[in-house]
């Protein structure tokens, strides 16, 4: 494991390095608007990945390395996943943008544009709680390359249920929320829960060419 400050339009973000010995894939993902690389999930994925040749970038946004609570607004997210792309392509691998909540809507937005092999959107925030019809739906069916959603069978952001048909697959983590917490009662265990995730992207980055 390595990190790495890296300079953007929208101040330094922070890349910290898990990589793979046999390396076919790059997996460069972000955290939402409310948290960071620590998410369960990220780590989960940084854990695992690379066992199976894919080396794991945890991107930390510009925001959060300057020590603010509250992410900018979308724009500006992009504009900081914009600067460290340089970086993630460097190894001259295939890039899959990834993200989780906030951060899956900014691969989502920008994968065509920075020539993204595929997307993974963990939490996929559909719509702000309670309000189903302030839909962010089009800017998922807008990816433009193979995606993946991997979502909590109760995320109040969105249940998957909830999603449209597109071009893309969807794994439910059942009684998850948008954490991929699952209550205590729950017919499957927390650790179940986040091995359901790493199992899909496993699975996923397996069948990607």
């Amino acid at each position: 494991m390595r990190t790495e400050i890296v300079g953007t339009d929208a101040g330094d973000a922070r890349v910290t390095w898990h990589p793979a010995k046999q390396a076919r894939l790059v997996l460069a993902v972000s955290h939402g608007a409310g948290g960071g690389i620590e998410a369960r999930d990220l780590q989960a994925l940084a854990t695992v990945l690379p066992a199976h040749g894919v080396t794991v970038a945890l991107v930390e946004q510009p925001w959060r390395v300057a020590g603010k609570k509250l992410a900018p607004a979308p724009k500006t997210l992009d504009v900081g996943w914009r600067g460290i792309w340089p970086t993630v392509s460097k190894p001259g691998l295939p890039v899959i943008s990834g993200g989780r909540s906030a951060g899956a809507r900014v691969a989502c937005r920008t994968a065509v544009e920075l020539g993204a092999h595929a997307v993974l959107a963990l939490s996929f925030p559909l719509h702000p709680p309670g309000k189903p019809e302030k839909s962010r739906a089009e800017e998922l069916l807008g990816s433009g390359v193979p995606t993946l959603v991997v979502q909590g069978g109760n995320d109040p952001f969105g249940k998957p249920a909830e999603f449209p048909d597109g071009a893309y697959t969807l794994v439910e983590v059942a009684y998850g929320d948008h954490g991929f917490a699952v209550p205590k009662r729950a017919e499957i265990s927390q650790e179940r829960a986040v091995a359901l995730i790493t199992d899909a992207v496993v699975e996923w980055t397996g069948s990607l060419a």
